[in-house]
Order: structure tokens, then C-alpha cells, then sequence
């Protein structure tokens, strides 16, 4: 059965009109597939994109960073290719393969994506690694278990300075070379980046580069961690340009216009490599690399390059738009020049709490007449990443669209879930020297079983699009026996307790009632009590009385809300303690790890359920 439905009134010129293939099975499986077909031929590698600007368009600016002195250091396609031939020489050289790849310490950076493409451009896997498990870990056991599971014969490293005590830490896990960025100083036992740009053997690289195939291995992307320990995901070359055919074939704008970004979504993980990244090369476009993140303490570093370009696409995570919503409203110039180009806006990483996504539909509005248009998708590290796709004005937030060609999606029957499984050339053949786990993995037909659950906008049209419903594992029982859907309870609550709430864990497993561990949004608490002074602690703050009314009474509406007792907490606790990286209660992309917060937090959930409750609980019992 295929059911198409046109794109709504705005979307038309800049997507297809979604198409989608179901094939319904007796036991209550549905299998669902794109009804837009993907060609049996595409681009070989992403360097083949590389080559084309470099030919058609040389002097167009690829890459910016700001230096030292604050101003932009651009680096342009003709001189990007002349840079990764020079590299990949020299890489040549070091006897390099995947038992052998390129790991990269870094955060984004110039040097980062030549280092990336040149590995590529010779066939050879480079892996970039968080920059977390080296700067903000005491004991290195994340690094460590990543450097033994590669072997590097490279490890690159900027500022190398900052890098030296895991450098040390993983010095007998690897026998290979470690290159200093190029604004470090002279380290003892490093080569200076600058050394790789010596003499350059194009020949040679471009008979490297000719025996690239689909199946050569161009990355290896570790696992979030949010399941289960991280992996090493082999991303070949088939999986990348599959999912860059995909998007062309969805979003044909991006021929029209050369998309222009301003990002600082790491490329370490693969919203911000293979999405992202890819996406800027695949389309000749250009990428302003952020150096801000969505923390308190690097967030005017994202606002003031907000200030200077104005993208015509702009990716991001749930909680940077929390951030950046308050700011775009009381300042005009930067509203404006923030929306001036935008096409539209994309998150992904979590679902989008109905406020956030209101808000940047009004601000747009405000700035430019038109309510902007709000996308997202779906898929994982696994699936290079995109195995859905929003390319249509969704009905509301959390829609992540409808299966993007190439891409079959196998809807299984759990419980009273729909878990999904995917299969398709962007899918990934295994986890690096895991076979165990990579069998595990994979279902009797072949469908990579990822744990996410996601449920119809509306079964009766497809077209809609799916919704993400939460991990399979995240979802638990109270002792009612009721279940608990985690992924729609926390952004329905972070909407019920907005401004407070900028991100909620739920408790209850095992339990009577659910409980929130609420991570507060800081400056929008100070907004509440205007007669505090503006450097009180945090812990004043959280026990404000306007703080904690303004949490009862979103607990008292989720009640009165209804749906039983499976959609509302009965006690909430204010955390004064941020998540914390390093514990990997939250990832770099800037999402909460449920589990991980659960357990590092245990002694706060005995608290949180203490048979008498401490005056710091909140408790729905009787709040108005």
C-alpha cells in the first residue's frame, strides 16, 4: 500500500512531498519504506565531493574558525584540497589502516576536518574521539578503553598542551606518532602539524584515492554511551554518501542554494560529522565553525557568531535552543539577523518541548513575517545517522517524519510499544572488533534493532510522520503495574514546568508513584525572584518560594490534566548540581542519560521517596 500526501502551503519549493510504502503482517508488524525511490548508484566517497568543489568552485569559502586574535580564519575549497592532498601524503608514509587509523583529540576545528578528509581521501579511517574523555575525566578509562580498541599509528592533538596528561595516560596502548596542532608550542616527543604539509605526492595520494570502494571503512564513530558501554560503529563510505543521496532526493533546495551554517555540533559523534559536515561538503556550502556550546559558560561565544552570520539552515539540540530563546527575545538585532536567511530550524538529540518550539514560531514571526519551520529526524551512529526524515510543516513537536529512501523501517509489537528496526545501505555492518555484539544486534532478517520505540501521528495517514516514544529499555513499571513512557513524561513535564525545568530525569521503577529529578534552568529561576540579589547562590534560588510555587503548580496541572498515574509526578527535587559530563549524565551533544543520572544520583532517589519527605521535596499532593 502507498500513501502520498502533499507537502503543506510553505514547504512545497523547498522538499518532496513525502510517500510512504507499508506493508502490514499478521502478527502486527509493519514494515514501512519510502515511496521515493534511491538510485542503485551514487557518489563513491565523500571525497569525490571534495574534488568537485575544488574543480567548480575554488576560491568559495569552505571552513572558518576564528584565531587567536577573534577574527575569522576562512579556508576556501581550491586551497582545502591542495591542503588534504599535502596531508594525506605524508599520512601515506606512517603505515596507517583501520588497525592502524588517524584518532584525532580535538574540539572542531580547520585542522580537525583537513586531517579527516585527507585519511579519507587515502582510504585509511580516522576516529575522533570526545574531547570529554580527555579533559574532563580524572582517570582516563573512557580514553583508554577507545586508544586500546583502535591501535592508532596517529594520534593528532590541539592545543596539544591541554591534551598531555591523556597523551601520557594511553602511552602504552598504541605505537603511534602524536602531531601537535599548529597553535602549540614545541612539545618534546610531538611533530608539528605543520610538518604534515610538506612535500606533496598527489600522485600517489590519487592512486590511493582510486581504490576507495563503497565498502572502505572512512570512519570509526564511538557510541554515545547512553545504552551500554561505548562502541566503536564502523562508518563505511556507502553508508555516508547513501545518506547524503537520501537527503538530495528529500530536501532538493539545498541545489538552489549552498546551505551556510553556524556549528558546534561535535564531529565526534555523528549529528555534527555525517549529517551535518557532510551535508556542507556534499552541497558546496559553508560551515562557520562555533566554538560555543549549549552551557552557561560557552553560550556567548555561540550568541556573538549568531550576531555576524546569519544561517540559512541552523542544526541543534533541545537545550541549546532553551538557552537561546530568552536572548533572542529581548534583543532585536540578534533575532533578526538569526532568522534574516533561516529556511528553517532543526533539532534533534531529544524532542523539542512544546514551549521551545511555540517560541521560535513566534520570535520568526516577529522578525520576519513568516512562522519559521521547525524539522527534525531521527536515526543513530549506527545509520550514518538518518533513517527518518521530517521534510514536510510537521503537526507539532516531536514528529521526526517518515523513512527516508533506501531506509525500510520494521515496526515490531513490545509490550504496548512499536519498537523500531532499521535496514538499509546507511546501516552499519558492526561494531569494530565486537562480532559478539554485532550479532546481537541485528534481527533474524537483517533489521539493526536500535531499542527506540515510535508510535503513528495518525495511523490512518502515515504521511504524518512517526513520533519518537522513547527507548524500549528507558520504560519501566510502576508497582500498579502501569507503564511508564519516559520519552513523552519528560517533555511533557519540562513543558509543565517551564521556565523552571530545563531538563527532567523520571524516577519510579518499582515504585507507587513517578518522581521528577529536575535540572533548573538557572537564569530563568532569577527571573522569579526579582528581589534576590542577582549573585545569590543557587541554592537560595532553588528554594525561592516563587521557584517552588511555580513547580507545584505544573506538577497540579499534569495531574488535573489527567491520564492516571502514569503521567504525572507526585514528588519533584530541584538538583542545585549540573549534569555532569564526565559521569556521562550528559553527552557533548547536550542530552540527558537517564540511566547514568539514575545511577550516580541513587541516594537522591531514596531521598527523593523518603517516607516522610524533607521540606526540599516538592510533592503534588494538595498543591494549587
Amino acid at each position: 500500500m502507498a500513501i502520498h500526501t502533499p507537502s503543506t502551503t510553505g514547504s512545497r519549493q523547498m522538499f518532496t512531498d513525502p510517500l510512504v510504502m507499508i506493508e502490514a503482517r499478521a502478527d502486527g508488524t509493519r514494515i514501512l519504506r519510502s515511496g521515493i525511490p534511491l538510485p542503485d548508484t551514487y557518489t563513491r566517497c565523500v571525497g569525490e565531493w571534495l574534488e568537485q568543489w575544488a574543480r567548480e568552485a575554488p576560491d568559495r569559502m569552505f571552513l572558518a574558525q576564528r584565531g587567536k586574535d577573534g577574527a575569522w580564519i576562512e579556508l576556501t575549497y581550491g586551497e582545502a584540497r591542495r591542503r588534504v592532498v599535502a596531508i594525506a601524503s605524508w599520512l601515506l608514509g606512517q603505515n596507517l589502516s583501520p588497525e592502524r587509523p588517524l584518532v584525532i583529540l580535538s574540539d572542531n576545528s580547520i585542522e580537525h576536518a583537513l586531517l579527516m578528509l585527507a585519511a579519507m581521501h587515502i582510504g585509511v579511517p580516522s576516529c575522533a574521539i570526545s574531547s570529554g574523555n580527555s579533559l574532563m575525566s580524572k582517570d582516563f578509562a573512557k580514553l583508554k578503553g577507545n586508544i586500546e580498541l583502535m591501535r592508532p599509528g596517529v594520534i593528532y592533538a590541539d592545543p596539544v598542551e591541554r591534551f598531555l596528561p591523556a597523551i601520557e595516560a594511553v602511552r602504552d596502548l598504541h605505537s603511534g606518532v602524536v602531531v601537535a596542532g599548529g597553535a602549540s608550542g614545541a612539545v618534546p616527543g610531538t611533530i608539528p602539524f605543520r610538518e604534515l604539509e610538506g612535500a606533496a605526492n598527489e600522485a600517489a595520494v590519487m592512486s590511493a584515492f582510486a581504490r576507495i570502494t563503497p565498502d572502505t571503512i572512512g570512519k570509526f564513530l564511538f557510541t554515545s554511551g547512553s545504552v551500554g558501554t561505548p562502541k566503536a560503529v564502523i562508518n563505511t563510505q556507502r553508508m555516508m554518501c547513501s545518506n547524503q543521496k537520501a537527503k538530495e532526493l528529500m530536501w532538493p533546495f539545498l541545489a538552489e542554494e549552498p546551505p551556510v551554517l553556524v556549528e558546534w555540533l561535535p564531529w565526534s559523534h555523528t549529528f555534527g560529522s555525517n549529517h551535518n559536515f557532510n551535508m556542507v561538503l556534499r552541497w558546496g556550502g559553508s560551515l562557520w565553525i562555533d566554538e560555543g556550546k549549549p552551557t552557561p559558560a560557552a553560550l556567548d561565544k555561540t550568541v556573538r557568531n549568531l550576531r555576524e552570520i546569519s544561517p540559512t539552515v541552523y542544526f541543534n539540540v533541545p537545550r541549546a535552543y532553551d538557552m537561546l530563546v530568552p536572548l533572542l527575545r529581548e534583543d532585536k538585532a540578534l533575532r533578526d539577523n538569526f532568522f534574516r536567511k533561516l529556511k528553517f530550524i532543526f533539532y534533534a538529540g531529544a524532542a523539542l518541548p512544546h514551549h521551545l518550539w511555540t517560541a521560535l514560531e513566534d520570535l520568526s514571526e516577529e522578525s520576519t513575517g513568516k512562522r519559521i519551520l521547525m524539522v527534525s529526524s531521527w536515526g543513530a551512529t549506527e545509520t550514518a545517522p538518518m533513517a527518518t526524515d521530517c521534510h514536510f510543516r510537521a503537526v507539532r513537536s516531536g514528529v521526526i517524519g517518515v523513512p527516508v529512501p533506501g531506509t525500510a523501517l520494521k515496526l515490531v509489537p513490545v509490550a504496548d510499544k512499536m519498537e523500531v528496526r532499521v535496514k538499509g545501505p546507511n546501516v552499519f555492518p558492526g561494531y569494530w572488533k565486537q562480532p559478539d555484539v554485532t550479532a546481537k544486534s541485528f534481527d533474524e532478517e537483517g533489521y539493526y534493532m536500535i531499542g527506540d520505540a515510535v508510535e503513528f501521528v495518525d495511523v490512518a495517514r502515515p504521511t504524518l510522520g512517526l513520533v519518537f516514544d522513547g527507548r524500549v529499555g528507558e520504560d519501566f513499571k510502576l508497582l500498579t503495574g502501569t507503564w511508564v513512557h519516559v520519552g513523552s513524561l519528560r517533555v511533557a513535564g519540562i513543558d509543565a514546568l517551564k521556565p523552571v525545568a530545563q531538563d527532567i530525569v523520571v524516577t519510579g521503577h518499582d515504585r507507587d508513584e513517578i518522581g521528577f529529578l529536575i535540572f533548573p534552568n538557572i537564569p530563568e529561576c532569577r527571573t522569579l525572584c526579582p528581589t534576590l540579589p542577582a549573585d545569590a547562590p543557587v541554592e537560595q534560588v532553588l528554594s525561592n518560594p516563587a521557584v517552588l510555587s511555580r513547580i507545584r503548580q505544573g506538577m497540579a496541572m499534569m495531574k488535573t490534566t489527567g491520564g492516571g498515574t502514569s503521567t504525572y509526578a507526585a514528588r519533584a527535587l530541584l538538583l542545585a548540581e549540573p549534569p555532569s559530563v564526565e559521569a556521562g549524565e550528559i553527552t557533548d551533544k547536550g542530552y540527558i542519560n537517564q540511566r547514568a543520572v539514575l545511577n550516580r544520583r541513587s541516594d537522591l532517589v531514596e531521598y527523593l521517596y523518603a517516607d516522610v519527605p524533607d521540606k526540599t521535596v516538592i510533592t503534588v499532593h494538595g498543591a494549587v
